[in-house]
């Protein structure tokens, strides 16, 4: 994101300074020529007005104890985690009480285009003027400007991104799991197919501590992880016991608290559209039936939780947008709804796989429940490594769904 930050600033004119690990130092200057780097942030944080500090959440911490002591009077600090609590907590514990605290999070990954996108602008502690002129600055990334605080911030992305990366995660991992790329699959052909596989690669295709942070710091996030495992696991007891009114009274009452009557505009517009977007070579014609376990357990835990999703758009990320997209759309289309209830129910050639989705959820949640990045990186990258060949595709893929689906929505 500082690369991304940094290109955004110097295009409207302003003068950026930038500091990496000190071995980095000579390599950003033979790429960068027109950069200014310094050898260390020393030499930023003595000079800047304006301090972004975009480093991963769990080294905010000792990042800001070295460097922040050194901020000029009256500066602006700001940061990029996308959990707000453990960095507000290191600006209050290291920064002079003179400097200002007005700090940020790019609701979308460095592969994006900002414009139009959610950035989230959270004033702690600043006066009126180091304010404004904060916010002036990043206009320049011309990304849609949500304001809220820290606490509110960290509550709503644990509303969706934790839960949201947790699925694609799931999915990835059961797909490894059981040796199985789902493009070469006829159970993974359509619109909800091509997104759901081409998200989860594009996860896997980042680096792991951009999930984890999220993931293991965020205060609020492990009551929704555990919800999403417990709705996994209670529909999956369910469907394999086949207690069809049971399932499908469950399944109902969670579509009328969520979707409420489909009273909002629909985020997708067809799923047409989501077909142009496929790693799969397999005519649509030979598609089976899919229980779609992971969405309908997406939509059980924010009933459960009591989560209405569309009040979060204000913080939407990609990820989430298009999983509440194609969500909504199995749910809003009743053929297709009934067909995944009855897949879901008595097709036994696809227990196996919702089988490997319901450990692979259960292991990721116990991963993040003990706080664990070892493990979660382990757990990541192993995955990572079996769909390694398809990722830059899939990523190339996904970026040109991303921006349709951006072009052809109304962004709330």
């Amino acid at each position: 994101m500082g690369r991304l930050y940094c290109k955004c600033f110097m295009d409207k004119g302003y003068q950026v300074h930038c500091a990496d690990l000190p071995h980095k130092y000579e390599q950003l200057q033979r790429e960068h020529p027109e950069i200014t780097f310094h050898k260390d942030g020393f030499g930023v944080t003595r000079i800047a007005d304006l301090v972004i500090f975009c480093v991963e959440a769990a080294h905010i911490d000792q990042v800001v104890k070295l460097y922040g002591p050194t901020m000029r009077f009256g500066s602006v600090c700001c940061g990029q985690t996308s959990v707000k609590t453990p960095e507000i907590s290191a600006f209050e514990k290291y920064l002079p009480p003179d400097v200002n605290i007005v700090t940020c999070h790019s609701l979308h990954g460095p592969g994006v285009k900002p414009r139009g996108l959610p950035l989230v602008i959270m004033r702690h502690r600043s006066t009126d003027e180091a304010f404004d002129k904060t916010v002036r600055v990043l206009e320049a990334l011309e990304s849609k400007i949500v304001y809220l605080d820290y606490k509110e911030h960290d509550r709503i992305t644990a509303d969706t991104q934790a839960i949201t990366h947790l699925a694609f995660l799931s999915m990835g991992t059961a797909w490894k799991t059981q040796k199985t790329f789902p493009w070469e699959s006829s159970q993974y052909l359509g619109g909800i197919e091509n997104a759901k596989v081409l998200m989860a690669l594009r996860i896997y295709g980042s680096k792991w501590h951009v999930y984890a942070g999220l993931a293991l710091m965020n205060p609020f996030a492990q009551i929704q992880v555990q919800q999403y495992a417990s709705s996994v696991s209670d529909l999956f007891k369910l469907m394999i016991q086949e207690k069809e009114q049971e399932f499908r009274d469950r399944i109902l009452l969670a579509r009328k608290h969520v979707f409420r009557n489909f009273e909002t505009k629909p985020i997708l517009l067809s799923d047409d559209l989501l077909n142009e977007f496929s790693l799969s070579a397999i005519p649509l014609d030979q598609r089976k039936p899919n229980s779609h376990l992971s969405l309908m357990a997406m939509v059980d835990c924010w009933h459960q939780l009591g989560i209405y999703p569309f009040d979060h758009l204000i913080c939407q990320t990609p990820p989430f947008r298009l999983l509440l997209g194609i969500t909504e759309h199995l749910f809003r289309d009743q053929d297709l709804l009934e067909q995944s209830i009855q897949a879901a129910l008595f097709d036994k050639n696809i227990r196996a796989d919702d089988c490997e989705f319901y450990t692979a959820a259960k292991g990721w949640v116990e991963c993040i429940l003990l706080k664990n990045p070892e493990a979660y990186q382990l757990r990541f990258e192993s995955t990572a490594q079996f769909f390694i060949d398809r990722v830059p595709h899939a990523k190339e893929i996904s970026n040109k769904m991303l921006e349709m689906i951006a072009e052809k929505t109304l962004l709330s």
